[in-house]
């Protein structure tokens, strides 16, 4: 008898790893598989799915914006476009001189940072690019050229040039910082490498150094953005403001968009002609996208975010389990560092107790719910990973 595995492997290209299950259907912060198991989603599509599934907010927008219009080409404006565009310019503290750009996925959002860097010319010696080490910024070929792990950008080179990759350190910040740089891409919380947080201080300082330079300061908040840390963005806990921001994942709540809202004199870098999407910023995500932050603006999910993270931490650190070494992350974007390179059998046996985590990395669990959880998915989450551990 034919599987569906056996069909996903003839049907779809080779580049993702064997599929763990077949859903179905989702509602809230669950999902059931073909054979009708129930999990508790603690990964919400890679920090995507910021109201769960199947909200009646999402539903409701989709439903009425596709009723009228789903896609008009960048030829014409629309009403959630235009409305999305003036939120995210609040919400991010632009203000009036604040400038977005829509299109359809993180990577995305950084390409378009990327081309945005190479308008930070200054007198013609700004050539260079920072990033970091282990960071992670997209597959397409621009945002691979910042990404920071060797084993996924090696295989594809040569990549843009220009990008130099630093470590996490302020001293190697400073060491690497001059007139020549264009911009610095950050990540406030390493999301892919296992839920890493930048040394105290270090976004504070990137920001004094750009502006010492000229150079922009660019935040990849497409993982840590919207709510997810408990601040509506990250780099609020370092109380600055950049020059130019990428946004993704939970903007939409599981419609395909991104982001690029920027600062200041960086809105005047782009010039008609010099960037475009055909899908982005259609009518139908925006209006979604729309439907998305006034739920999580209506219903304070920022403020949830930063209590339920305290109370997931809190449970973590209180299994008795030798397995688990340490806890980061800000709100409910948490890794769990493990002691021993169990991350996969972890994980595993986590589905198997009806719990979805994720193995960021060989030694690392990583846990991103949405954003509406309460005091039941917080204690099915408690049993459900304490069995698993349990298992091991």
């Amino acid at each position: 008898m034919t599987t569906w595995q056996d069909r996903y492997s003839a049907a779809m290209m080779g580049t993702l790893s064997t599929p763990l299950a077949l859903l179905e259907r989702g509602e809230g912060c669950y999902v059931w598989d073909d054979a009708g198991k129930q999990y508790l989603d603690f990964l919400s599509g890679i920090a995507v799915n910021s109201l769960g599934h199947a909200h009646p907010a999402i539903v409701g927008a989709v439903t009425t914006q596709i009723n009228a219009l789903a896609h008009v080409s960048n030829y014409f404006a629309t009403v959630p476009q235009i409305e999305l565009a003036e939120r995210l310019k609040r919400i991010t503290g632009a203000g009036d001189a604040g400038r977005v750009y829509f299109c359809n996925s993180g990577a995305e959002a950084n390409e378009a940072a990327f081309k945005l860097s190479r308008l930070n010319k200054g007198d013609g010696s700004r050539t260079r690019v920072l990033a970091l080490t282990d960071a992670f910024h997209g597959r397409t070929m621009g945002a691979l050229a910042l990404t920071g792990k060797p084993h996924m950008r090696e295989p594809f080179e040569p990549v843009a040039g220009g990008v130099e990759h630093i470590d996490s350190t302020i001293e190697a910040l400073e060491a690497a910082m001059d007139h020549t740089v264009a911009a610095l891409f950050l990540e406030p919380i390493k999301g892919e490498a296992g839920v890493l947080e930048l040394p105290d201080g270090y976004v504070a300082r990137a920001r004094e150094l750009c502006t010492e330079f000229g150079a922009l300061l660019i935040l990849d908040e497409i993982q840590t953005g919207v709510g997810r840390t408990g601040r509506w963005f990250a780099y609020e806990y370092a109380g600055i403001v950049p020059d130019a921001l990428t946004l993704a994942k939970g903007l939409g709540g599981g419609v395909p968009i991104g982001a690029l809202v920027t600062f200041g004199a960086a809105s005047n870098l782009f010039t008609r002609g010099q960037h475009g999407s055909t899908y982005g910023g259609n009518p139908l995500v925006t209006a979604t996208s729309n439907a998305v932050l006034s739920v999580i603006e209506d219903e304070n999910l920022v403020d949830n975010a930063e209590r339920r993270g305290a109370e997931l931490r809190a449970i973590i650190e209180g299994f008795d389990s030798p397995l688990i070494d340490e806890v980061r992350g800000l709100g409910l974007l948490i890794g769990i560092g493990l002691a021993e390179p169990v991350a996969l059998k972890l994980a595993a046996a986590a589905m198997d107790a009806g719990l979805i985590v994720n193995a960021a990395n060989e030694s690392t669990i990583r846990i991103a719910p949405p954003l509406i959880i309460g005091d039941d998915e917080v204690a099915e989450f408690s049993r459900r990973f304490g069995a698993a551990i349990a298992s091991l």
